[in-house]
């Protein structure tokens, strides 16, 4: 792969698990944002497969497909289970409405590009240059987890974090070694089953799984 077409590759695929992590504060429909979350994982699988392809790193290589199944189509599927198959409902209340949601994600991006940009230049190379597309991923992620009332929503949020943290590690060191990526990914899949299971049994008992509504009955 060329100088010019690997830089372009990479910054097409960071840019998507960006993009994706935007889109999911935007998003109000369940299906919309299990979508999303599929296209994030892929995007960020291409980002390992491509750094693997550039420096010949078969770790990279077999991370990158560790990620595509996982977080690409594995955890989709699971979410979507999570929902108890009502992906066209809709988080209809967040605790900040759409406009205020997007300003404040902007405000994290211009945060994540002042304190990055210190940390792309020690790296020094063009996936340094993109660390802050990482730091982003990762602020919205946390942002979507304190915003959001649904626990779909709460999901996607915590697995916006990984993702955000393997793509600065991914940009930042080559990626993590294959057994710690694998680890990780099958952690988050395991949480994800756990609060899919945990999800379901609240819709039999209440009916419903929207926090507020659950803090009324705890009241």
């Amino acid at each position: 792969m060329s100088g010019s077409s690997y830089s372009s590759a990479l910054t097409l695929a960071a840019g998507a698990v960006l993009v994706s992590a935007v889109a999911t504060v935007w998003l109000a429909s369940i299906r919309s944002v299990i979508q999303v979350v599929a296209v994030q994982g892929i995007a960020l699988g291409a980002v390992a497969m491509i750094l693997g392809a550039h420096r010949s790193d078969p770790g990279l290589l077999a991370a990158a497909v560790v990620v595509l199944v996982v977080k690409g189509t594995v955890i989709p599927l699971l979410l979507g289970r999570a929902s108890g198959g009502n992906t066209g409902s809709r988080e209809s209340r967040p605790l900040v409405n759409v406009p205020a949601s997007l300003v404040a994600s902007a405000a994290l991006i211009m945060v994540a590009l002042v304190t990055g940009r210190g940390v792309g230049t020690l790296v020094g190379s063009t996936a340094g240059a993109l660390v802050p597309m990482g730091l982003a991923t990762l602020l919205i992620g946390f942002f979507v987890l304190v915003a959001r009332r649904r626990p779909t929503f709460q999901i996607v949020g915590l697995l916006m974090v990984d993702n955000g943290i393997a793509l600065t590690a991914f940009l930042c060191t080559a990626g993590f070694p294959f057994l710690i990526e694998l680890g990780v990914s099958f952690d988050i899949l395991l949480g994800v089953v756990v609060l899919m299971v945990f999800s379901q049994r609240l819709r039999i008992e209440f009916g419903d799984v929207d926090i507020d509504e659950l803090q009324e009955l705890h009241d």
